[in-house]
């Protein structure tokens, strides 16, 4: 799978949010980089079709975003903020979720609990969402994003909340799955993309600043505030001014 997006643009009333973004995306990990307000979340939810840009392109292995019937069935999305029925047990969600998504009841049987095994949730099928810790809802997040076997998982900011184990062990997972997908996970938390992700694009005010390898990105960061903890609010600030003033000459 290849996502092609050239010359983005996405304007909220006189504000522009997304400023003529290009990128190109294939199977693997990758890592969307930017402080909060940079246009993360509003790039992820054209990527997934609940969002209209203002003008530009985006195809999926050539068919263009526009042909929603074609491309929805491709995209697994897991926005920042999402709800599940509380009082429903994590088997009752993915059951609900597959009735949603018109999965045949043959094809339930045999992907639901390889799913639920595969995001270490089997055993606590039968527990009630309201009982599952911040880590296990995100992983039951991921396997109802799954569910009907998507080319390409887009994960918005996936582990806000999380402890730094449970952030680790969140995005194994995610790597797992890249192996035959494009996997997209946006953050602000600079040691996430550079333990997991192949490549990364930063974004700063709508604008593309870089794209391209980890170690690319951690090479133009030398020498600045940058640190192995930091996030984009509190330690990279510097580099994204370097950046900017490469993107300006």
């Amino acid at each position: 799978m290849e996502i092609r997006i050239q010359d983005l643009k996405k304007d909220y009333r006189q504000k522009t949010v997304l400023d003529n973004i290009s990128l190109t995306i294939g199977n693997g990990m990758f890592g969307l980089l930017g402080r909060n307000g940079a246009g993360k979340t509003t790039l992820m939810q054209i990527l997934s079709t609940l969002g209209k840009p203002t003008s530009g392109t985006v195809t999926f292995d050539n068919i263009p975003l526009e042909d929603t019937r074609k491309v929805r069935p491709l995209i697994g999305f897991l926005p920042q903020e999402f709800s599940l029925y509380p009082d429903m047990s994590a088997l009752e969600i993915m059951r609900y979720l597959a009735a949603l998504s018109n999965l045949p009841m043959e094809v339930q049987r045999q992907h639901i609990p390889d799913l639920l095994q595969r995001v270490n949730l089997w055993e606590d099928k039968g527990k009630k969402v309201r009982k599952l810790s911040g880590g296990m809802k995100r992983r039951l997040g991921i396997a109802g994003a799954l569910l009907h076997d998507p080319q390409v998982l887009i994960a918005d900011e996936p582990t806000v909340g999380l402890d730094p184990q449970e952030r680790l062990r969140f995005y194994e997972l995610l790597r797992e799955f890249s192996y035959s997908r494009v996997v997209i996970v946006s953050t602000h938390i600079v040691s996430d993309i550079e333990a997991v992700c192949e490549r990364v694009a930063v974004m700063d005010a709508g604008k593309l600043l870089f794209t391209g390898k980890v170690e690319a990105l951690a090479q133009k960061a030398a020498g600045s505030s940058i640190h192995r903890t930091a996030t984009v609010e509190d330690g990279y600030m510097e580099m994204l001014r370097r950046l900017e003033r490469e993107v300006e000459k």
